[in-house]
C-alpha cells in the first residue's frame, strides 16, 4: 500500500468515526470502518490486500461523508428556521 493510501485511509477512518449515531448514516459508516480497519490490519500482517478493494472502500467511504453531511446541513438548516419562527 502506498504511503499515500495509507495517509488517507488513516484520515478517513477518523472522520468516519466521528459521524454523529444519530445519523442514517452511521450504520453504514461502521460498516465501511470495519471493512477497511479489516485490511489495514491484513496489510500490518503482511498479507495481500486488494488495491481494488481498498480504492472502493475509500470511494464508498467519502461518499458516506458527504451524504452525512449534507444531512447534517439539512438538519441545521431546519432547526435554524424552527428557532427563528
Amino acid at each position: 500500500m502506498e504511503e499515500r493510501t495509507f495517509h488517507l485511509l488513516r484520515l478517513l477512518l477518523a472522520r468516519l468515526e466521528r459521524i454523529s449515531a444519530d445519523s442514517h448514516w452511521a450504520h453504514r459508516a461502521s460498516g465501511v470502518r470495519g471493512a477497511l480497519l479489516k485490511n489495514l490490519q491484513r496489510f500490518d500482517d503482511g498479507l495481500v490486500v486488494s488495491p481494488r478493494q481498498v480504492e472502493a472502500q475509500i470511494r464508498w467511504g467519502f461518499e458516506i461523508l458527504e451524504q452525512a453531511g449534507r444531512e447534517r446541513i439539512g438538519r441545521g438548516a431546519t432547526e435554524t428556521h424552527r428557532r427563528r419562527a
